[in-house]
C-alpha cells in the first residue's frame, strides 16, 4: 500500500531538518525528493514544516508507546515507571539534531504554544499508558508537573553526548524527586483542617475533559449553588 503523501514527506524531509532546519527549503527539498509538485506537499501540509515537525514528534509519542508494550511496568513503582517512559520517549527520536531543531522551531514566539501542547500530548500519553484514572484537578496538576519534568529532561539530554545518557537518567530521578517531594508536602498539607478542606473542593470541582457536561473544552469547574 502506497503512504500517504504527509508520511512520505516526513519520511523525505528528516535529512534535510538535520542540516537546513525545519523550514521551507527543507520542506522544498522534501518535495523534491518525493517528486511532487510544492503546491500539492502544500496540499497536504498547509503549514510546510511545521506540520510535519508536529508529525514527527507525534510519531516520537506513537513509538514510545509501542515500548511501554513490551515493559514491565507493573513490577516497577510509579517512579520507575515515569522514567522509563521518559526515557523511552526520548529514545525515540532517530537523532538529537531533530530534536534539537525542533525545540527551536517552536521556541519561537508563533509556534510557542503549539510546542507547549505538543510537551503536554506527551505527558498525557505518559499518564495515560500508566492507567492514570483521576478525573478531578489530579488530572491537570499531573500532566502540568510532569510537562516540566519532561521539557527539563529534554534540554539536559539534547547537552548529554554520552552514549548511555546515564547522566540523563540521574538529573530526570533528581526532578522526579522533586516531584515526590512537593506531593509529599501537598499530602501533607491536606491533613490540615482548613487548608485539606480547601484543596480537596478546589481539586474536587476541576473536571477533566470528557468527564464535564462539555466534551469540546479542556475541562470545567464546576459552578456550586
Amino acid at each position: 500500500m502506497t503512504e500517504p503523501l504527509r508520511t512520505r514527506l516526513l519520511h523525505a524531509i528528516t535529512p534535510h531538518v538535520i542540516f537546513d532546519g525545519w523550514g521551507p527549503e527543507s520542506f522544498a527539498m522534501a518535495a523534491d525528493d518525493c517528486d511532487v509538485t510544492l503546491t500539492d506537499a502544500n496540499a497536504a501540509c498547509p503549514r510546510g514544516a511545521l506540520d510535519l515537525a508536529v508529525d514527527f514528534h507525534k510519531a516520537g509519542d506513537a513509538q514510545m508507546l509501542a515500548a511501554a508494550d513490551e515493559m514491565p511496568l507493573a513490577d516497577m513503582r510509579i517512579r520507575d515507571r515515569v522514567a522509563a517512559l521518559v526515557m523511552a520517549r526520548l529514545e525515540a527520536a532517530e537523532d538529537k539534531e531533530l530534536v534539537r531543531r525542533g525545540s527551536s522551531l517552536f521556541a519561537l514566539p508563533g509556534n510557542a504554544s503549539e510546542g507547549a501542547a505538543l510537551i503536554w500530548g506527551t505527558a498525557d500519553a505518559i499518564w495515560t499508558a500508566l492507567g492514570d484514572t483521576s478525573e478531578d484537578g489530579n488530572w491537570y496538576s499531573k500532566r502540568a508537573v510532569l510537562s516540566g519534568v519532561y521539557g527539563s529532561t529534554v534540554l539536559y539530554w539534547l547537552g548529554d553526548d554520552a552514549a548511555d545518557h546515564q547522566a540523563t537518567r540521574e538529573f530526570l530521578d533528581r526532578r522526579i524527586e522533586n516531584v515526590m517531594q512537593f506531593e509529599k508536602a501537598k499530602a501533607q498539607a491536606q491533613k490540615l483542617p482548613f487548608v485539606g478542606g480547601l484543596i480537596s473542593s478546589v481539586m474536587s470541582n476541576i473536571k477533566a475533559p470528557g468527564t464535564a457536561t462539555r466534551d469540546d473544552l479542556p475541562g470545567t469547574m464546576n459552578n456550586r449553588t
